[in-house]
């Protein structure tokens, strides 16, 4: 998000579930008005992680606690952009945080960590409840510095195979150095559909193959060998401004 010169920035905090004339942050929230400096008075925005947002002025501000009055006025219902969701590969813990805040910041929908047979070699690696938690944290700090409306669904840790299984309904595209570059099949894109990332070292054959026999369109970023987190970022930024531009 770039901010305009000609408006003061306005914090943006997470706050999900109902709305009352006043919201009180969590601890977490206190914390982060803290950190930004914030004084009783000022003007913040919350959002709801389901599309709401509201402008209120912070009261009741102290270390551990913040409150906020909203100004109804200032309300909106922000429309859910298309559907694109991602199959993120378990593999290291910081590139796999790194790509959860890009991928937030950029409007994915749905977050999928998937484990490979390669994904078991990595360590350390991003799985388990304790990570899941850490992926939800690190997205809900995305959406504040983005000022999005729209939290991604992170659904549970998977195999391939019941990762395919889960987005069946979806455009299907497999991220590979040998398929067809990814800007020509942007054209026939439509949503809901999803992107799929290999781990360190690539999917297997196998692997590979069982997504191409169940209709994946392979798609390729370049001649460059990629991170997967690079591969992902840039991938779902031109997947994202096709359905924007196409809508």
């Amino acid at each position: 998000m770039v901010e305009r010169a000609d408006q003061p920035p306005v914090s943006t905090f997470y706050a999900p579930g109902a709305w009352g004339p006043l919201v009180e942050l969590d601890e977490a929230g206190a914390h982060h008005a803290q950190v930004k400096r914030l004084h009783e008075g000022d003007v913040v925005r919350l959002s709801s992680g389901d599309g709401r947002r509201v402008q209120g002025q912070l009261t009741q501000f102290a270390k551990r606690r913040a409150t906020v009055e909203l100004n109804d006025a200032t309300f909106e219902m922000v429309p859910e952009a298309a559907r694109v969701e991602m199959l993120a590969p378990v593999g290291d813990r910081e590139r796999m945080l790194m790509l959860a805040e890009k991928t937030v910041e950029l409007g994915v929908s749905g977050w999928r960590s998937v484990v490979y047979r390669r994904s078991r070699s990595v360590t350390p690696r991003g799985e388990g409840e304790a990570f899941r938690e850490k992926l939800r944290l690190r997205m809900i700090a995305a959406l504040e510095q983005s000022g999005s409306a729209w939290l991604p669904a992170l659904h549970p840790e998977s195999s391939p195979d019941v990762a395919r299984a889960e987005t069946e309904q979806f455009q299907r595209i497999l991220l590979d150095a040998e398929g067809t570059p990814l800007i020509q099949l942007c054209g026939s894109l439509v949503a809901p559909c999803v992107i799929a990332l290999g781990p360190e070292g690539g999917l297997d054959a196998e692997e590979r193959r069982a997504f191409v026999e169940a209709g994946w369109r392979a798609a390729s970023l370049g001649r460059s060998v990629l991170r997967f987190e690079t591969a992902g970022i840039a991938a779902l930024a031109l997947v994202r401004a096709h359905l924007i531009e196409s809508t």
